[in-house]
Protein backbone atom coordinates (compact mmCIF):
# COMPACT_ATOMS: atom_id res chain seq x y z
CA UNK A 1 0.00 0.00 0.00
CA UNK A 2 1.34 3.42 -0.73
CA UNK A 3 1.26 6.21 2.13
CA UNK A 4 1.35 8.77 -0.55
CA UNK A 5 -1.06 7.51 -2.85
CA UNK A 6 -4.02 7.24 -0.21
CA UNK A 7 -3.92 10.53 1.36
CA UNK A 8 -6.78 12.63 -0.83
CA UNK A 9 -6.66 16.12 -2.54
CA UNK A 10 -8.11 18.60 -1.12
CA UNK A 11 -9.60 21.08 -3.98
CA UNK A 12 -9.84 24.60 -2.72
CA UNK A 13 -12.13 27.38 -3.97
CA UNK A 14 -11.88 28.47 -7.14
CA UNK A 15 -10.20 26.14 -8.47
CA UNK A 16 -12.54 23.16 -11.08
CA UNK A 17 -11.84 20.01 -11.43
CA UNK A 18 -12.54 17.40 -14.86
CA UNK A 19 -12.00 13.98 -14.81
CA UNK A 20 -12.65 12.85 -18.16
CA UNK A 21 -11.39 9.23 -18.19
CA UNK A 22 -7.35 9.42 -17.26
CA UNK A 23 -7.29 12.87 -18.17
CA UNK A 24 -7.27 15.27 -15.26
CA UNK A 25 -7.41 19.10 -15.86
CA UNK A 26 -7.37 21.42 -13.14
CA UNK A 27 -8.32 25.37 -14.20
CA UNK A 28 -7.59 27.84 -11.33
CA UNK A 29 -6.61 31.59 -10.87
CA UNK A 30 -2.76 31.04 -12.20
CA UNK A 31 -3.44 29.25 -15.67
CA UNK A 32 -5.10 26.23 -16.60
CA UNK A 33 -3.17 22.12 -16.38
CA UNK A 34 -3.86 18.87 -17.19
CA UNK A 35 -1.96 15.46 -16.85
CA UNK A 36 -2.92 12.11 -18.56
CA UNK A 37 -3.05 9.61 -15.35
CA UNK A 38 -1.58 5.88 -15.78
CA UNK A 39 -3.89 3.12 -16.92
CA UNK A 40 -3.16 1.32 -13.99
CA UNK A 41 -4.57 4.32 -11.63
CA UNK A 42 -8.51 5.45 -11.09
CA UNK A 43 -9.38 8.92 -10.60
CA UNK A 44 -12.41 9.88 -8.79
CA UNK A 45 -13.70 12.98 -8.06
CA UNK A 46 -16.11 13.83 -4.98
CA UNK A 47 -17.16 16.73 -2.68
CA UNK A 48 -14.15 18.72 -3.31
CA UNK A 49 -11.63 16.19 -3.10
CA UNK A 50 -9.94 13.81 -5.36
CA UNK A 51 -8.76 10.54 -4.78
CA UNK A 52 -7.05 7.66 -6.70
CA UNK A 53 -6.81 4.25 -6.54
CA UNK A 54 -4.53 1.45 -7.83
CA UNK A 55 -7.23 -0.89 -10.22
CA UNK A 56 -4.60 -3.85 -9.59
CA UNK A 57 -2.24 -4.46 -7.10
CA UNK A 58 0.68 -5.12 -9.86
CA UNK A 59 4.69 -3.52 -9.09
CA UNK A 60 3.53 -1.17 -11.89
CA UNK A 61 0.47 -0.19 -10.39
CA UNK A 62 2.20 0.69 -7.19
CA UNK A 63 4.92 2.65 -8.44
CA UNK A 64 2.14 4.67 -10.18
CA UNK A 65 0.14 5.00 -7.39
CA UNK A 66 1.90 7.88 -5.15
CA UNK A 67 3.14 9.63 -8.16
CA UNK A 68 0.50 10.00 -9.74
CA UNK A 69 -0.93 11.43 -6.99
CA UNK A 70 1.73 13.67 -5.73
CA UNK A 71 1.74 14.97 -9.89
CA UNK A 72 -2.52 15.57 -9.38
CA UNK A 73 -1.49 17.45 -6.13
CA UNK A 74 1.32 19.51 -7.95
CA UNK A 75 -1.82 20.24 -10.63
CA UNK A 76 -4.11 21.56 -8.17
CA UNK A 77 -1.18 23.34 -6.13
CA UNK A 78 0.17 24.91 -9.02
CA UNK A 79 -2.88 26.74 -10.20
CA UNK A 80 -3.38 27.93 -6.85
CA UNK A 81 -0.21 28.85 -5.29
CA UNK A 82 2.41 28.57 -8.25
CA UNK A 83 6.01 27.35 -7.83
CA UNK A 84 8.90 28.89 -6.92
CA UNK A 85 12.95 28.92 -7.07
CA UNK A 86 15.17 31.14 -6.00
CA UNK A 87 18.96 31.43 -7.22
CA UNK A 88 21.90 33.83 -6.05
CA UNK A 89 24.83 35.13 -7.90
CA UNK A 90 28.01 34.98 -6.39
CA UNK A 91 30.99 36.37 -7.84
CA UNK A 92 32.92 40.22 -8.54
CA UNK A 93 30.37 41.33 -11.84
CA UNK A 94 28.17 38.36 -11.48
CA UNK A 95 24.73 40.37 -12.30
CA UNK A 96 20.99 39.58 -13.20
CA UNK A 97 18.95 42.00 -15.19
CA UNK A 98 15.60 41.75 -17.43
CA UNK A 99 15.02 42.45 -20.83
CA UNK A 100 11.63 42.40 -21.40
CA UNK A 101 10.20 39.05 -20.22
CA UNK A 102 13.55 37.00 -20.74
CA UNK A 103 16.63 37.17 -18.42
CA UNK A 104 20.39 38.51 -19.34
CA UNK A 105 22.98 37.22 -16.96
CA UNK A 106 26.92 38.08 -17.10
CA UNK A 107 28.41 35.55 -15.25
CA UNK A 108 32.25 36.37 -15.84
CA UNK A 109 31.99 35.50 -19.95
CA UNK A 110 32.89 37.50 -22.25
CA UNK A 111 29.69 37.83 -23.51
CA UNK A 112 25.95 38.23 -21.84
CA UNK A 113 24.04 35.24 -21.40
CA UNK A 114 20.16 35.75 -22.41
CA UNK A 115 17.91 32.79 -21.29
CA UNK A 116 14.20 33.19 -22.94
CA UNK A 117 11.26 32.40 -20.46
CA UNK A 118 9.00 29.58 -21.80
CA UNK A 119 5.15 30.04 -21.43
CA UNK A 120 3.96 30.37 -18.37
CA UNK A 121 6.98 30.65 -16.58
CA UNK A 122 8.21 34.39 -14.70
CA UNK A 123 11.72 36.20 -14.04
CA UNK A 124 11.62 38.46 -11.27
CA UNK A 125 14.99 40.15 -9.78
CA UNK A 126 14.73 41.79 -7.04
CA UNK A 127 17.99 42.41 -6.40
CA UNK A 128 20.74 42.35 -9.54
CA UNK A 129 22.25 38.87 -7.43
CA UNK A 130 19.02 37.28 -6.95
CA UNK A 131 16.66 35.56 -9.15
CA UNK A 132 13.19 34.31 -8.90
CA UNK A 133 11.70 31.93 -11.16
CA UNK A 134 8.11 31.67 -10.80
CA UNK A 135 5.41 29.40 -12.67
CA UNK A 136 2.41 27.16 -12.39
CA UNK A 137 4.48 23.99 -13.57
CA UNK A 138 6.81 22.36 -11.19
CA UNK A 139 8.59 20.53 -13.57
CA UNK A 140 9.27 23.56 -15.84
CA UNK A 141 10.09 25.43 -13.03
CA UNK A 142 12.72 23.43 -11.28
CA UNK A 143 14.34 22.15 -14.83
CA UNK A 144 14.81 25.78 -15.65
CA UNK A 145 16.70 26.84 -12.73
CA UNK A 146 18.83 23.90 -12.92
CA UNK A 147 19.88 24.96 -16.64
CA UNK A 148 20.79 28.32 -14.87
CA UNK A 149 22.78 27.12 -12.15
CA UNK A 150 24.72 25.26 -14.89
CA UNK A 151 26.01 27.88 -16.70
CA UNK A 152 28.26 28.57 -13.74
CA UNK A 153 27.92 26.38 -11.35
CA UNK A 154 29.78 27.23 -7.76
CA UNK A 155 33.04 26.38 -7.96
CA UNK A 156 34.86 24.76 -4.27
CA UNK A 157 38.08 27.54 -3.90
CA UNK A 158 36.47 30.61 -4.09
CA UNK A 159 32.42 29.58 -4.33
CA UNK A 160 31.81 32.19 -6.80
CA UNK A 161 28.78 30.56 -9.39
CA UNK A 162 24.97 30.29 -9.24
CA UNK A 163 23.54 28.55 -6.93
CA UNK A 164 20.02 27.79 -5.14
CA UNK A 165 19.37 30.26 -2.65
CA UNK A 166 20.65 28.52 0.44
CA UNK A 167 22.77 26.08 -0.74
CA UNK A 168 25.68 25.53 1.02
CA UNK A 169 28.66 25.08 -1.05
CA UNK A 170 31.81 22.83 0.49
CA UNK A 171 34.69 24.88 -0.04
CA UNK A 172 38.51 23.47 -0.07
CA UNK A 173 41.58 24.86 0.89
CA UNK A 174 44.04 26.33 -1.31
CA UNK A 175 47.43 26.09 -1.89
CA UNK A 176 50.27 26.17 0.82
CA UNK A 177 53.40 27.64 -0.11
Amino acid sequence: MSRIGKRTISVPKGVTVNVDGQTVSVKGPKGERSWTVADEIEVKFENDEINLVAKTDTQRARAMWGLSRTLVDNLVVGVTEGFERKLELVGVGYRAALKGRDLSLQLGFSHEVDVVAPEGVTFVVPKQTEISIQGADKQVVGELAANIRKLRPPEPYKGKGVRYAGEKVRRKEGKKK
